[in-house]
């Protein structure tokens, strides 16, 4: 009698097994589904999948020695009512049993999924299992290298719609790049950059690119105000128009400097290899070295007119230098005024202490009218810094800056009220390579009528990265969010327009001459 009411329950539990089992059958298709979600690069461990399968057939043998009757089990006339019961049971025993096979089934075909070179589409209204190859096989290294970088791109990216290509056309750009590197070994370097920079740049931003080590080892250095190796103290840039790597500013008493070493001036040979067509990051690299080893290095110097000029040759003994220190400098303008300048060639970690330094130096140097803050060529860096030193000059809950990211969430920066100059006249200098971290800095204090901007239009750089390592110590820059000034404008291909736009503010130009007649 004890079986009665146990089977009862269970009959009014399973009244409907068919409909039970078709529901089964449908969270089959979603497990399939959730695989191949899963599988976008991710692949799971041997024991794991071992776990999976194991489970799944314990449950199934679990279930099927608690429904169906024991083996040898005779049904006898002297038990009825135990009779109809098992004949009941038998019925529902067929019916769950499938149900019962259709999640073991489930439970294989999600494993299956994960571990095999298939996609699974199961059709609840026929009896069929469709097999496809896919992409979540085995990736070999290079492609699971492709796929993290795709995913740090799609979880930071500030425009979710991918340059209008949406989700599927951006995992599109991924698969792509998967099959382009299908066949590679560890020895195929430059196919899979070439697979990775084709893949960002559907993205259609400039700013969101893979960096190879010696660039990513550079704007490290940069933002920290270090070179990491031993270097000759330069500053370099790549002409655009004649594609040159080209000095722009010298160390104060660094190797370069010491050597002679002019604003202005081409490389033209590393340790006797030519740098023609070269990135300036390449050049650097090649500059950086052991502290105390000498480097031979080509020069080119133009001359006044800007023509070709000499061609001459250095031996430079490497140093641990500062790539960005401020520089000041007093200076008296044609009407008399005592201008204090700080020579602001780069934002990085060190910058705002670097700032502050050198206001008490000019400040502590006789009667101060003005300060000049020249940041032409300042291509910005450390994006924290360029926020932290408007804060310098600025009144207590003066807005700095609104940063907008991928959701529209607005983070505003204000001012705390501890700037160190907060009333002498300031006076900024910019020219068309000003940008980034550097116009955040020009933007807030020109929307705040606290400077007057001197030069020509800056270069409209409206965008933050987020920069970070790659594991096999290449790097990758990723923009992250655009950012406003608290006028609300968006300087992103527009720049700033300066307050007296003047044609005697070039980067040849002293800033006593870009201020004669304004100062």
């Amino acid at each position: 009698m004890s079986l009665l009411p146990r089977h009862s329950s269970l009959v009014t539990r399973l009244n409907n097994p068919l409909a039970l089992t078709h529901s089964i059958e449908q969270c089959v298709v979603a497990l399939c589904g959730a695989a191949e979600w899963y599988c976008g690069g991710i692949l799971l461990k041997m024991t794991a999948r071992c776990a999976i399968v194991a489970a799944a057939m314990l449950i199934g043998c679990s279930c099927k020695a608690f429904v169906l009757p024991p083996a040898g089990w005779q049904k006898t006339a002297h038990n009825n009512v135990l009779q109809n019961s098992l004949d009941d049971g038998d019925r529902i025993s067929s019916q769950l049993q499938r149900t019962i096979n259709t999640l073991v089934t489930a439970a294989a075909l999600f494993t299956t999924a994960l571990t095999s070179p298939v996609n699974i589409h199961v059709n609840t209204n026929e009896p069929a299992i469709t097999i496809e190859k896919s992409q979540a096989y085995a990736l070999n290294e290079n492609q699971l290298f492709i796929s993290d970088v795709w995913f740090k791109v799609t979880t930071q990216y500030f425009d979710q719609s991918f340059n209008g290509l949406g989700e599927s056309g951006w995992r599109a750009k991924e698969k792509e790049a998967f099959q382009a590197v299908e066949d590679t070994g560890p020895d195929d370097d430059e196919l899979v950059v070439d697979a990775i920079k084709t893949m960002l740049s559907a993205l259609g931003d400039p700013y969101t690119r893979f960096l190879p080590k010696e660039k990513y080892e550079v704007l490290t250095a940069y933002a920290t105000g270090g070179t990491g190796k031993a270097g000759i103290g330069v500053q370099l840039l790549e002409d655009p128009r004649t594609k040159n790597v080209v000095v722009m500013a010298t160390t104060n008493s660094g190797p370069a400097a010491s050597a002679g070493v002019h604003l202005g001036d081409v490389i033209l040979k590393i340790n006797g290899e030519d740098m023609t067509g070269a990135s300036a990051e390449v050049v650097a690299a090649k500059c950086r070295g052991e502290q105390g080893q000498k480097v031979d290095i080509a020069f080119l110097r133009k001359d006044e007119n800007g023509n070709a000029g000499t061609e001459y040759l250095k031996s430079i003994t490497r140093a641990q230098v500062k790539v960005n220190p401020i520089q000041t400098q007093m200076f008296t303008t044609e009407s008399g005024k005592r201008v204090g300048l700080l020579k602001v060639p780069s934002f990085s970690t060190e910058t705002v202490k670097e700032m502050v330094n050198g206001l008490r130096t000019i400040s502590d140097d006789g009667k101060l009218d003005a300060i000049a803050i020249d940041i032409r060529g300042n291509v910005g860096g450390y994006m924290p810094a360029g926020v932290e030193a408007a804060n310098l000059f600025l009144p207590a809950r003066a807005h700095i800056i609104a940063e907008v990211d991928k959701s529209g969430a607005i983070t505003g920066y204000d001012a705390d009220g501890i700037g160190a100059a907060t009333s002498t006249p300031l006076y900024l200098l910019v020219d068309g390579r000003t940008a980034s971290a550097a116009e955040i800095f020009a933007g807030a204090l020109q929307d705040n009528q606290r400077a007057v901007v001197v030069g020509s239009k800056t270069f409209g750089k409206g965008r933050i990265q987020n920069v970070q390592p790659l594991e096999n110590g290449s790097g990758l820059a990723i923009t992250r969010a655009r950012y406003i000034t608290p006028k609300g404008r968006d300087l992103h291909g527009v720049g700033i327009i300066p307050n007296k736009e003047t044609s005697q503010c070039e980067s040849a130009d002293s800033a006593r001459t870009c201020l004669s007649n304004i100062v």
